[in-house]
């Protein structure tokens, strides 16, 4: 069964709330137990850096946040968890698409444009603050994305422009280079509508810039200590209460079996005290977390098990996945060993090169739809109509190399002077470097 790829960026740049855990954590690790899909979950560390500059801070919320994930169920057996400084390939394939990123594009990008849009309401120079890595930003993320083909990537609406921009910056490099030995696949937004935002001490949303959070892993005593002092209205025991807008019912809610819920809302109607809400939502956190707090606390004392755990999946995944495409990329760019066309003869003549193999090449028109076409050189072989999407493009290609080419039809049309016969032996010269490298 053909598995879906789907890619999470975790960044580490804080302390993990419950806020994080109900928002992300929990439907994460729930999701990545799905048999269909192949699951890629890595520590964002080189994006921490964009906006951190405490280098303490930047390791232990790392340590931090790789604990939380592995307390709460992750199992880095079933899955690529993974730190982002520990795959190189990720920083080199960030320069080759830099190479072909527009920088009209980058302007464009919502954290620049913001700062920009700041600085101009301050009377300052539009660029005063801003760091290349706040502009490059969207290129990083097209890196992660694209160096392991990752056809999902979960995102709330304000991080769907930086994936428009990784399908960008995929296709100018597929048109330009043809991905290497294969296009690159282009991501499609698996957008996270009904993410669960969680209300903080204060009642606002629970956000560290709120400074309202509730650590997900607080010792029992200090988590009690933090939901006696969530903020509620001055109504005595007895007093029918809201649940709309009651911050402390919403936290219950979030960890709440549906008839625990009901119970709940009963007792808000039937005036139960503040003080016993609080008890009874103390309770019901503890609970769940009590076990992975357990969990959670023998991994921050051994980091030296996280680092093994996070090495070895960066080992393996660059193994599989990150080195072979790499070492293709570069060939495509033209960063190849200059011996590649064969040893000098006597005399100092060379013995001619081997003659590239074709290549499919994906691309997206102006008109918003999907093509791709089969090159030999500059000589197209065979060009692809409109497709709705990249996955139906790549449908047909994978069918292409699977099955041989019979004839043109109504997606498909021979290139200019070329007949069946010369794409049949190009598609047979494809699967047969597969074969060999197989």
């Amino acid at each position: 069964m053909a598995r879906t790829r789907v890619l999470t960026g975790i960044t580490t740049s804080g302390t993990p709330h419950l806020g994080n855990y109900v928002g992300a954590i929990r439907p994460s690790v729930a999701a990545s137990r799905r048999a269909d899909v192949e699951s890629f979950y890595f520590l964002a560390d080189y994006h921490a850096l964009i906006k951190v500059s405490e280098p303490a801070r930047v390791q232990r919320s790392t340590l931090e946040i790789a604990a939380a994930w592995l307390a709460c169920g992750l199992d880095p057996e079933a899955v690529w968890f993974y730190r982002q400084s520990d795959i190189p390939e990720i920083p080199e394939l960030t320069w080759f698409l830099s190479c072909v990123a527009g920088k009209g594009v980058l302007n464009r990008a919502h954290a620049y444009k913001a700062a920009v849009d700041r600085n101009a309401a301050e009377g300052e120079d539009p660029d005063a603050g801003v760091t290349a890595g706040l502009f490059m930003y969207p290129v990083l993320m097209a890196a992660d994305i694209l160096l392991f083909d990752a056809q999902q990537v979960p995102v709330g609406r304000d991080q769907v422009q930086h994936i428009e921009m990784a399908r960008d910056f995929g296709q100018r490099f597929n048109h330009l280079y043809g991905g290497g030995a294969a296009p690159f696949v282009l991501p499609e937004a698996a957008i996270e509508e009904q993410v669960a935002t969680l209300p903080g001490l204060d009642g606002r949303k629970m956000s560290k810039s709120y400074d309202n959070t509730i650590p997900l892993f607080a010792p029992r005593e200090q988590l009690r200590k933090l939901i006696f002092s969530i903020v509620t209205d001055s109504r005595a025991p007895g007093e029918p209460k809201d649940t709309q807008g009651s911050a402390l019912f919403e936290l219950y809610q979030a960890f709440a079996s549906a008839e625990e819920t009901a119970a709940m809302r009963r007792a808000f109607a039937d005036g139960i005290a503040w003080s016993d809400a609080k008890q009874a939502l103390f309770e019901r956190i503890d609970a769940e977390l009590a076990p992975m707090r357990e969990k959670y606390e023998s991994l921050i004392a051994a980091p030296e098990k996280i680092e093994m755990v996070l090495r070895d999946g960066a080992a393996r995944l660059r193994e599989r996945y990150a080195i072979p495409r790499l070492r293709a990329l570069r060939v495509a760019v033209g960063l190849r060993d200059l011996g590649e066309g064969g040893p000098a003869e006597p005399g100092g003549k060379r013995k001619p090169a081997q003659a590239a193999l074709p290549v499919f090449k994906q691309y997206r028109e102006a008109d918003g739809r999907f093509h791709f076409k089969l090159v030999e050189g500059e000589r197209v072989l065979l060009q692809s109509a409109g497709f709705d999407s990249p996955r139906d493009a790549g449908a047909r290609i994978a069918a292409l190399k699977r099955e041989g080419f019979a004839c043109a039809d109504a997606l498909l049309a021979l290139g200019e002077g070329v007949d069946a016969a010369a794409v049949r032996e190009a598609l047979d010269a494809l699967r047969a470097a597969e074969e060999a490298k197989a």
